[in-house]
């Protein structure tokens, strides 16, 4: 029913944004035609003066070009907020969407994927159809950089507490958070052009700490007119072009592949850092209390100025080094030493600000993610913020998986010691045990990133975890899919290993693994499953296994209460399937292979 009403009310917002934008775009089409008249009754008017007295000629023509000038600006922020207006009822038609679980339209994350990772190939991390992708609401890349690395590496409790106060706070405030996703609508911001604007802060200044060239710079100008003086009084133009020429073009010639250099790593941040801005001054407007919303939004503000002010007097800046780019830029260059200058006041700022530069960014991409989590939260109602603490248990009550939608959601209840205990979940095919390993997962890679979880209630400690479930061959390295399995066996009982000597930092590990040594035959893959799950018991390991393998259910007996056996059964009535997805206690009693192969059309005889 929550979420009903939260469909209700996206519909209610698309509709309300949508009919806005139209009255606005109506409104810009008449001042159009408005505009287009007050130009030609202006130049009227002009005409006219112009007849009575160039005094009043004068006037006029400075108080209107002040005054259309204003009205062009006026008339320009009403079509930016209409399409603002628009982005806003296309935000809300893409949530409403989500809420059905299509989210086709968010990045997928797929470039941050790392087959190595211990687990983000198997929990469906990165890519389509992923969590990343169902939660992305980032616009800037390093937003999407920074929720990728939420997703990748766990964090410490204090932190996760920090982030969990902040997505409560943003929850509920669904026009902010909306907002800032639309302003953010028009970045086209690239990873290599952030590293060219990072090298430049890295680099050694040209002119700033160069004497004769900041004397040159307010030279050029006085040697100009000196020139044209001595040109109009004295020297012929063919020695006035030498005597003017000359100077400048020697200071641009030897400072040309620096000041190349400069503009090549800054060019493409203009119109990227402009964005940024507007971003950030979003962010600057609104009042947070919660500690690390405070905490991000504090250096905003530096010395009585804020940093979207400070960060569009950099793409200024930069805007104007790019007017090198037109062709009459030589003129300005010979004239004032243009490139040089613009470049003189880039090191300026840069001599300023270029430590408070990454720290606004760090603001915003934190502001993106955590922005995402809590929107995240909003659509689902019914998760929960975890508890994270120092105990020995994993706790769980009505553990869902997160990708799957609501309606058809079946959620379990966990409760294991997180250290020397496996829980051994037989069952036939299609019961559910993959998906309930990725359930699992998932959610306590949410919890340690400080996320909502799919659950009524969860409590864990900080984990490590690590999965075996989609291992694949690698061609390039000429390995077969088994041995990539052995591959990655032998990393997750390295992880335990070192998890077992308990050294200060080393975290529990929490393992994941679905049909152990599938690669080879029965009886070769049930003698090493057993070994395997033996020697993760001695070094007090803990985790989930998945297996067909019903004999490895015996182990149980002789793991003194260190093994606990668990089923997901499947029920055939009259020659039909059922599933209900259920945890149950014991070893599976249920076989549907044959009766899945002739629903395929397959003829299996039973002798």
């Amino acid at each position: 029913m929550q979420v009903q009403n939260i469909s209700r009310q996206y519909k209610q917002r698309q509709q309300k944004f949508s009919e806005e934008a139209q009255t606005l775009r109506k409104k810009y089409d008449r001042y159009s035609i408005v505009r287009l008249l007050v130009f030609i009754v202006s130049v009227g008017t002009g005409i006219f003066l112009a007849s009575v007295h160039w005094l009043l000629l004068a006037i006029f023509v400075l108080l209107f070009l002040g005054g259309f000038y204003r009205l062009m600006q006026w008339h320009l922020k009403m079509l930016r907020d209409a399409k603002h207006l628009e982005r806003l009822a296309e935000i809300n038609g893409e949530e409403d969407a989500a809420l059905n679980h299509d989210y086709s339209s968010f990045p997928s994350g797929g470039e941050y994927l790392d087959t190595d990772h211990p687990y983000a190939l198997d929990l469906d991390i990165y890519g389509e159809h992923s969590f990343f992708q169902y939660c992305c609401r980032a616009t800037t890349v390093i937003g999407r950089q920074r929720l990728a690395t939420y997703l990748a590496k766990p964090t410490i409790i204090n932190e996760i507490k920090k982030r969990q106060e902040a997505i409560s706070e943003l929850n509920p405030k669904l026009n902010w958070r909306q907002h800032f996703r639309a302003y953010g609508s028009e970045v086209k911001d690239d990873p290599r052009h952030l590293k060219m604007l990072d090298d430049w802060l890295k680099d050694e200044d040209i002119v700033r700490g160069n004497g004769w060239l900041k004397a040159a710079l307010w030279l050029a100008p006085v040697w100009f007119f000196i020139s044209v003086l001595l040109w109009v009084f004295y020297l012929p133009w063919q020695v006035f072009l030498l005597v003017w020429l000359i100077p400048p073009a020697y200071v641009l010639k030897i400072t040309k592949e620096k000041i190349d250099r400069t503009h090549l790593r800054t060019t493409y941040a203009g119109e990227m850092l402009l964005l940024y801005a507007g971003l950030l001054q979003h962010i600057e407007k609104e009042d947070f209390n919660s500690e690390k919303l405070a905490a991000l939004k504090a250096p905003l503000l530096i010395n009585k100025e804020t940093a979207s002010r400070q960060i569009k007097k950099l793409s200024y800046i930069i805007k104007q080094l790019n007017v090198r780019y037109n062709v009459f830029a030589i003129f300005l260059n010979l004239i004032g030493l243009w490139d040089l200058y613009w470049v003189y006041r880039l090191e300026k700022w840069k001599a300023e600000l270029k430590g408070e530069l990454p720290v606004w960014f760090e603001a915003l991409c934190e502001f993106e993610v955590l922005s995402s989590l809590a929107n995240i939260w909003y659509n689902n109602p019914g998760w929960i913020l975890p508890e994270i603490n120092e105990s020995v248990k994993f706790e769980t009550v009505e553990l869902g998986h997160p990708l799957i939608h609501a309606g058809q959601r079946i959620c379990n209840d966990l409760n294991m010691p997180v250290r020397g205990h496996i829980k051994l979940i037989t069952g036939s095919n299609m019961a559910g045990k993959s998906t309930f390993l990725r359930t699992v997962g998932l959610n306590i890679v949410l919890a340690q990133m400080g996320a909502p979880v799919c659950a009524k209630k969860m409590t864990l400690p900080p984990l490590q975890v690590y999965s075996s479930m989609r291992t694949v061959d690698a061609l390039h390295e000429s390995t077969s899919s088994f041995y990539a399995e052995l591959k990655r066996l032998k990393t997750i009982i390295d992880a335990v290993k070192n998890a077992a000597s308990e050294k200060e930092g080393e975290l529990p590990v929490f393992f994941l693994l679905d049909e152990i040594l599938k690669g080879t035959n029965s009886v070769d893959r049930h003698t090493g499953s057993a070994a395997l799950i033996r020697q993760l018991i001695h070094l007090k390991g803990g985790g989930l296994i998945a297996t067909h393998d019903l004999e490895l259910g015996r182990l149980e007996a002789e793991s003194a209460g260190a093994i606990e056996n668990l089923c997901m059964e499947v029920e055939v009535k009259n020659g039909e399937l059922g599933f209900d997805y259920k945890l149950k206690k014991g070893v599976s009693k249920s076989f549907n292979a044959t009766l899945l192969m002739r629903r395929m059309g397959i003829d299996v005889e039973v002798r």
